[in-house]
């Protein structure tokens, strides 16, 4: 059956979201129906809205989410109604080569690239005032229904409180691994980290979880340093308040540089800083911050070329169908936190007001 359900369409960019009734098709083969019970708002989410990601409109963003399985498609067998799940916008088909290299996560499946907002099909399965409606990262949370790929979900604890876990969706996976999986930090390192926002944030944790011995917190906004001292940062640092490039005074303050160095905002200049802050010859700076689509970064070959190692880190480096059950696992047995990550709990009808939060910095 279609399912007539209430969503957040975004028609154009750089507008707010509409919130419309939508018809959600039922699942295909090897597709399941999800009923969204929570979602959060992502940075990545935004970079839609302002171009920064470029994907066809109209269409339903979202992509860190928890829900319950509606209905199933023919020929699934991971996932059956009821289910308590989560939706991963990078999937696990477990055939491709990614997928069959124990160092890879982005299984060729994403809807990063090639042509972005559709199944794997190439159709769409929601129409909004008769017009196809695109979908986002094959997942599409901003809904009370939506239509994933069987190797975009992950079966979860059902005694999982779905408002917070919703988390492992994106930001906090995201920001754990890439300091566990991507940058592997040894017990004993320093690391810089640069953003504070939720995935920062993460980031912060995971270094910690890790054994860091020193976490540098970086941002503009200093009102973020509190709760990063209290997931783990060892010192907070706001660029604004030296007259010198800010990787000279990680330098300084590190004796010759750190050893891990996260970038989490999706800027060239802070990409570039966190690149030079780590040590010359053995440091290594990983990307998890979004780059914006039009931009291109220039930076002097030196800086590699004496050993630095440059990673990019997408949902943390994470085998998301088999590592999100485990993470849910471990948020169960309190390995870590995640209540500090959320500020603010809103009906979704008030999305629009969530962006802007987002927007302000708060």
């Amino acid at each position: 059956q279609v399912i007539k359900c209430k969503a957040a369409v975004l028609w154009e960019a750089n507008k707010p979201f509409s919130i419309e009734e939508v018809e959600v098709a039922p699942p295909k083969e090897h597709e399941v129906r999800i009923k969204i019970m929570a979602t959060g708002i992502c940075r990545s989410d935004d970079h839609v809205i302002t171009g920064a990601l470029v994907m066809p409109f109209p269409i339903i963003l979202g992509h860190e989410a928890a829900g319950v399985v509606e209905s199933v498609g023919q020929g699934v067998t991971s996932v059956k109604p009821g289910d308590k799940v989560i939706p991963l916008f990078v999937p696990q088909c477990g055939e491709c080569k990614t997928c069959l290299n124990t160092k890879g996560n982005m299984c060729s499946k994403t809807d990063f690239g090639k042509s972005p907002g559709s199944m794997p099909d190439g159709t769409t399965r929601f129409t909004c005032k008769g017009k196809a409606i695109h979908h986002f990262l094959g997942t599409s949370t901003f809904t009370e229904y939506t239509v994933v790929h069987e190797s975009a979900v992950a079966k979860i604890d059902s005694a999982a409180p779905l408002e917070k876990v919703c988390l492992i969706g994106c930001g906090f996976s995201t920001g754990y691994g890439a300091a566990l999986q991507t940058a592997k930090v040894e017990p004993g390192s320093t690391c810089a980290v640069f953003g504070l926002g939720g995935v920062g944030l993460s980031v912060v944790m995971g270094c910690k979880a890790a054994g860091a011995s020193r976490i540098i917190a970086v941002d503009i906004n200093k009102d973020k340093f509190a709760k990063a001292k209290e997931l783990g940062a060892t010192d907070c640092i706001n660029p604004k308040d030296f007259d010198k490039p800010i990787h000279e005074v990680l330098t300084e303050m590190t004796g010759g540089g750190v050893d891990y160095s996260f970038e989490v905002i999706g800027r060239m200049d802070t990409m570039t800083a966190a690149l030079a802050c780590c040590h010359y010859n053995y440091g290594v700076s990983v990307i998890v911050g979004v780059p914006p689509a039009t931009q291109k970064i220039t930076f002097d070959p030196m800086l590699l070329f004496t050993g630095r190692s440059w990673k990019g880190s997408v949902f943390g480096g994470w085998k998301s169908k088999d590592a999100v059950p485990k993470l849910v696992d471990d948020y169960m047995k309190k390995k870590f936190v995640l209540d500090p990550l959320i500020t603010h709990t809103l009906p979704w009808t008030k999305i629009n007001e969530g962006f802007d939060l987002l927007r302000t910095g708060k």
